[in-house]
């Protein structure tokens, strides 16, 4: 059996039918969206939303499908590569009280979608981390579609290199004694600040 190439995706309207023996069936992949993203709440379609969110303030094109297996979340138009994460207070689950804030900042090792072969060193491959904080605590108003409702702390791949506390996550007290929070309208701005520092001092 031959080699199988990485598949190169398009970005779907929605309204591509699922079909059965050649005939359409009354169902699309948008009820297939509706079905499975619709909690936004909940952890792993909470962190995807995070993606799209800082796609959208830095400008990525949203006409190339979301890359599943970079190493990095986002490529900007400039160049910058950025990881994403998220956090919460308040889950789609039950709670006792709400939740501790901690964002994973592990490094890890790649896998090569194009040839099937994966690192053998970890390491952090973005140069921008985006630790993206839905902040609010009302749970009866709570609206992850409210920029408002977010905040955005931006670190370097260097800072968090010289992060000494842990390689592996990093909590709220610990993030807002390296950098402050900014608004989805500033996350543009200080993405590019960030940037610009570390290319300087490393350089």
């Amino acid at each position: 059996m031959a080699d199988l190439d990485k598949i190169e995706q398009t970005i779907k309207n929605g309204d591509e039918p699922l079909l059965c023996q050649y005939n359409r069936l009354p169902l699309t992949i948008k009820d297939f969206w509706a079905w499975s993203a619709s909690d936004i709440m909940s952890n792993t379609t909470r962190s995807r939303f995070a993606e799209f969110i800082v796609a959208t303030a830095t400008n990525v094109d949203l006409r190339i499908p979301r890359q599943e297996w970079e190493s990095y979340d986002l490529l900007t138009p400039e160049g910058i590569k950025i990881e994403v994460k998220s956090s919460a207070y308040i889950q789609s689950w039950y709670q006792k009280e709400i939740s501790k804030i901690i964002f994973s900042i592990k490094p890890a090792r790649y896998w090569n979608s194009s040839n099937g072969e994966q690192e053998s060193i970890a390491i952090r491959h973005a140069d921008i981390y985006v630790m993206c904080l839905l902040k609010y605590k009302d749970q009866s108003t709570i609206n992850p579609l409210d920029m408002d409702q977010w905040d955005f702390y931006v670190l370097s791949r260097q800072e968090l290199d010289n992060y000494k506390r842990s390689k592996h996550s990093i909590t709220l007290k610990s993030l807002e004694n390296l950098t402050k929070p900014v608004t989805y309208t500033g996350l543009l701005d200080e993405i590019k600040i960030k940037h610009r520092y570390q290319k300087s001092t490393t350089a």
